[in-house]
């Protein structure tokens, strides 16, 4: 008659409850017998036996009880590969079990917020996350915009020269105070939006939210340096208009996330990088050639990461072209009785552009601020040529946004 199965393993708890951290030691034990391995358990705590009944049980482990009172007190069988909670937990993953930290395209919502790759234990609450498909927001090269972002950091406080020579005529002064006043403006639109989709979007795709915070900080950082360049010199910031205002309200209002970073993002902040560059090379002063070159090289990154992931949406959904389309001719519809870029602003950066008020300073002027808006539109349509829209289509669409820039 055969005996007993053999015991592969002993563990003595001594006077150790399992109240007192004696569960990691029979964890530890248990993890090192293969499925069905045997562990005899003894110690002297006088509770030990309840502890253990009831560990047990949670845990799926098997439990014999020797007769007589004598050591060991127990003896366990080591259960199943997935024991206690790990039994019914799910990878946050791909189904690939070789890659448990693979992006999928409809993440549970019962992931919630769990580490992609980690091991969710069933039972676990569902997030209702409105952005839950990849092909919404996901763009291949999101780790690497986040890292270059993470990386391009600058402090306002120590990047720029705020002791730098700035005594400019009171005129000239005003133009780049009013200058500011827009810029400060648009970037608040443009960190808005993004803070306001990052709530939206499942936690899966992490990487997305890493770029769209570290964007939201971006723009919370240019709001600053805007604002302070504007009262370096003045007391308030200049005009705000209700037709600049109007043609932001329609990016902060809009709900689709592909659609606004298509009007913000490829669009707005695209048209943005050429007059920042246009600031960087015709400001009066060196604080503002640097503040407009320090924002520059930030923007570059969030048009960079709203064309990667519209780039890959639109081959994914060919038809989502004509909702981007459409986006921009409803856009126009809606602005088309505004007043566009508000004069102040214009003549502002004729101004900044002329460097006096010499009549062929003011005509040279002029001619630099006519050459930046055909500037923004050629990059405009190098952008959408980009989506996949046609020469044609590309003209036709750069031709409709917005005259308030953004």
């Amino acid at each position: 008659m055969a005996g007993p199965p053999a015991v592969n393993a002993s563990l003595d708890l001594a006077e150790l409850g399992l109240d007192q951290g004696g569960h990691l030691l029979l964890k530890r034990a248990l993890r090192q017998l293969p499925v069905g391995g045997r562990l005899e358990v003894s110690g002297r705590h006088p509770e030990l036996g309840v502890h253990l009944r009831g560990w047990l049980r949670t845990q799926g482990h098997e439990v014999e009880w020797p007769e007589g009172g004598e050591a060991p007190l127990a003896v366990v069988t080591r259960g199943g590969a997935e024991d206690g909670r790990w039994r019914g937990a799910a990878f946050a993953g791909g189904a690939d079990p070789a890659v448990p930290g693979s992006v999928v395209d409809a993440p549970p919502a019962t992931w919630g917020l769990a580490a992609r790759g980690a091991r969710v234990e069933a039972g676990s609450p569902a997030f209702e996350f409105a952005i839950d498909h990849k092909v919404e927001v996901w763009a291949d090269e999101a780790a690497r915009i986040y890292a270059q972002a993470v990386a391009a950091q600058w402090d306002p406080h120590t990047a720029i020269d705020w002791e730098a020579p700035c005594e400019l005529p009171d005129e000239i002064e005003d133009a780049v105070v009013q200058v500011m006043t827009y810029l400060i403006e648009n970037e608040t639109a443009a960190l808005l939006v993004p803070a306001r989709f990052l709530a939206q979007i499942h936690p899966h795709f992490k990487e997305v939210l890493q770029v769209l915070a570290v964007t939201a900080a971006d723009e919370a950082r240019h709001i600053e340096v805007f604002t302070r360049r504007a009262l370096l010199k003045r007391d308030r910031p200049a005009l705000s208009t209700a037709g600049g205002q109007t043609s932001l309200k329609t990016l902060v209002d809009e709900p689709d996330f592909a659609l606004a970073t298509f009007l913000l993002s490829v669009l707005g902040e695209g048209s943005f990088l050429s007059l920042l560059w246009f600031l960087h090379e015709h400001g009066p002063d060196p604080i503002t050639r640097q503040v407009a070159q320090l924002a520059a090289q930030d923007e570059a990154r969030h048009v960079a990461f709203g064309l990667a992931h519209l780039r890959r949406h639109v081959e994914q959904d060919p038809a989502e072209r004509a909702r981007l389309a459409d986006a921009i001719h409803r856009r126009h519809a809606e602005l088309q009785h505004t007043a566009g870029l508000n004069e102040e602003v214009f003549d502002a950066l004729i101004l900044l552009a002329a460097g006096s008020w010499e009549h062929a300073d003011l005509a040279r002027g002029f001619e630099r601020v006519v050459a930046l808006k055909q500037d923004m539109d050629h990059n405009r349509r190098k952008r959408l040529l980009k989506l996949g829209f046609s020469a044609d289509e590309a003209a036709a669409l750069s031709s409709l946004h917005t005259r308030n820039f953004m």
